[in-house]
């Protein structure tokens, strides 16, 4: 969306972003210098691509628009098919026939900044993929200019985070199986372990999360856990959260997370403020805790270490195993040709 500014500029209406544009002050970046020109860059030139745009994302949106951005492109994934929700939103009909690569490496490539409000973890996982191939390497040094900041949010009830994806939300088998502490081990343990066992609607029919009937039966065999260890707070609306992994939204949390997410769009297209390094923890559930640390890097990792892994099969592997390898536990993407910059060297052993 692009916002007109003929008709909808007054005298002013920027004066709250040209506080931070126009006058140095001691907690700016230190190559930061005051210009009447920043607040035009933000206006005119500074393109914005948002993905997603559920509760966090339309918490971004607002702030975005109030700090200045006018040129924000919007992507809402639950508009996609969920088989192919971490890419499909990228292509058009006009694109048919065009390798999927070079589609995605254009459309991405118009952006000055990328902000994700996703709740899916493959989704982020292939965007940041796809940053990483869009990286340039001459001799062995990256290319700084090929680097396009990827802003991502999350939150979980009263969580949030800014920049990494929310915390791992499955539960320990051996709590669920053995010590079961909370509603939701009562209600997993039924899922992982007793609907496989008891096959309540007959061999083969896996628990969907969609079909009223196992919802259902799985609250009832949770309840009947759950009074086994006077454990309390299983409802049917728990139940198909803990099925469908449905991650709980307060909108209080999202509030917080949009500004902290747009706080750092607004200090990368500024340069006005350091940016955050790198990890921004947020939680009320008791109280109020943040917390910010710098995550490091893994020297080895499979995105965008560059450096070459040996990978053995046995020589009657066949090229399924392969490739179910590589996306389960290597790439962990949908798409095992996305990104291309992660080189493997396989070794047929007996």
């Amino acid at each position: 969306m692009a916002v007109d500014g003929d008709s909808r500029d007054w005298d002013g209406r920027w004066n709250h972003v040209k506080k931070f544009l126009e006058r140095p002050g001691p907690f700016t970046h230190p190559d930061f210098e005051p210009s009447i020109e920043s607040l035009g860059f933000l206006l005119e030139t500074c393109k914005i691509l948002v993905i997603g745009a559920g509760g966090l994302g339309c918490e971004l949106l607002k702030n975005l628009a109030r700090s200045g951005f006018r040129h924000i492109h919007v992507v809402d994934m639950d508009t996609i098919d969920i088989s192919n929700l971490n890419r499909q939103f990228l292509f058009r009909t006009k694109d048919v026939g065009r390798p999927k690569a070079d589609v995605a490496a254009d459309f991405v490539n118009e952006f000055h900044i990328i902000v994700c409000g996703l709740d899916s973890i493959i989704a982020r996982r292939w965007m940041n993929g796809m940053l990483i191939s869009l990286l340039s390497y001459e001799y062995g040094v990256l290319d700084p200019s090929s680097i396009i900041p990827l802003i991502d949010g999350g939150t979980e009830g009263f969580k949030g985070n800014d920049r990494l994806y929310p915390p791992q939300i499955n539960f320990p088998m051996w709590t669920t199986a053995s010590m079961p502490r909370l509603p939701e081990h009562c209600v997993e343990y039924v899922r992982m372990l007793q609907w496989p066992k008891d096959k309540p609607f007959g061999d083969g029919v896996g628990l969907d999360g969609d079909n009223p009937e196992h919802i259902h039966w799985v609250f009832q065999r949770a309840q009947e856990r759950a009074v086994d260890y006077s454990i309390t707070g299983v409802t049917y609306r728990l139940t198909q959260g803990v099925v469908k992994r449905i991650i709980p939204a307060v909108a209080s949390t999202n509030a917080v997370i949009a500004v902290a997410c747009s706080t750092e769009v607004f200090k990368i297209a500024s340069s006005t403020y350091i940016p955050l390094n790198n990890y921004l923890v947020f939680n009320i559930v008791d109280g109020l805790y943040t917390y910010t640390f710098e995550a490091e890097r893994k020297e080895n990792c499979s995105a965008c270490s560059q450096v070459p892994q040996d990978l053995q099969f046995p020589p009657s592997a066949k090229l399924q195993e392969v490739l179910e390898y590589l996306t389960e536990n290597e790439l962990a993407v949908a798409d095992v040709t996305t990104p291309q910059t992660v080189l493997f060297k396989l070794k047929l052993t007996s």
